[in-house]
Formats: structure tokens, sequence, C-alpha cells
């Protein structure tokens, strides 16, 4: 019996290694089909992310050039009102030319002349344009005046401010569009 023994010991030691080299075996093959996996991992993780990168900036391209055909499509209608404003008083100064042709009584085209012109400003002042209210002797102000040129100050208290405004100068909503030109005193 006991060569039995020993031959079913040998042949569970065999089996054990058996299984123990098929257990390694397959270890060594999971470790192996991991490390296949985790470098396709990274390789699959940075084919989506260029994909995902594509995909925004094409987005983005098609976005900049659809904002930038807008503002252009913007600033060709964006004073369509201001002139269809305006047609009318274009209207009355023909009308007033034509008149002044005819006619030779004076005070009668300059009522008219008046009246037009006051329409214009009612226009202008609907869409926001006003006048700076500029005086001599105000202060000088570089951020609404253009200083044309120096003169000494007639009084003492005209030194360093207006003392004569050439041109009117026109915010259009609180924004200036056109500095005042004016004279100061040195």
């Amino acid at each position: 019996m006991s060569d039995k023994n020993t031959k079913r010991e040998q042949e569970n030691e065999e089996i054990n290694d058996t299984t123990a080299s098929a257990e390694a075996e397959a270890q060594e093959a999971d470790a192996n089909e991991a490390e296949a996996q985790t470098e396709i991992a990274p390789a699959a993780e940075l084919a989506e992310m260029k994909d995902k990168y594509i995909r925004l900036m094409a987005e983005f391209e098609n976005f900049r050039r659809r904002t930038a055909k807008e503002r252009i499509d913007l600033s060709k209608t964006a004073t369509q009102d201001l002139m269809v404003e305006l047609i009318p008083v274009i209207d009355d100064m023909e009308r007033a030319r034509q008149s002044m042709e005819a006619t030779k009584d004076v005070d009668a085209m300059l009522q008219g002349l008046e009246l037009v012109f006051h329409k214009l400003k009612h226009v202008t002042q609907q869409k926001g344009l006003k006048p700076m209210a500029i005086h001599a002797g105000d202060d000088f102000d570089s951020d609404m005046h253009e200083a044309v040129t120096q003169i000494p100050a007639p009084s003492e208290e005209l030194k360093g401010k207006i003392v004569d405004v050439i041109e009117k100068g026109y915010t259009l909503n609180d924004k200036v569009i056109r500095f005042a030109k004016v004279i100061i005193g040195a």
C-alpha cells in the first residue's frame, strides 16, 4: 500500500503542479490581457478626446462665421430706421427749394426752412442725437472738447477755459460722436 499511497501522492503533486502552473499561466495571461487593455484604453480615450476636440473646434468655427455674418447684416441695416425717418425731411427740403425758385417772399421762405429745420432736429433727437451745451467761460474738458487753438485770455477768469466755440459737439445716446471744437484762453 505504500507504493499505492506514494503513487497517489505523486499523482496529486503532479496534479497540483499542473493546476498551479495552469493557474500561473492563467494569471499571466490575465496580466498580459490587462496590460493590453490598459494600453488600448488610453489609445481609445485619446481618440475620443481628439474627436471631441475636432467637433468643438468645428462648432466654434461655425459660430464665429455665423456671428460675423450677422454683424455684417446688422451694420448694413442698422441705419435703415433713421433713413426712413429722414426721407420726409428730404422731401420737405426739395419742396422748399422748388418754392424758393418760384416765390420772392423772403419771410415765407424763412418760415418754411424753419419748419423743415425743426422737423430734422426732432427726428435726430428722437434717435438720441443731442448737441452739447457749451458756452464761453465753461471749463475745458478733453473728454468732450477739442482745443483747436489757444489765444491770450481776454480776462483773468477765462484762463484755461473756453473762450469761443467754433463747432458744436454732439452726443448719440450719451456717447460723444463729435467733439466740440473750441478756442481756449491761455
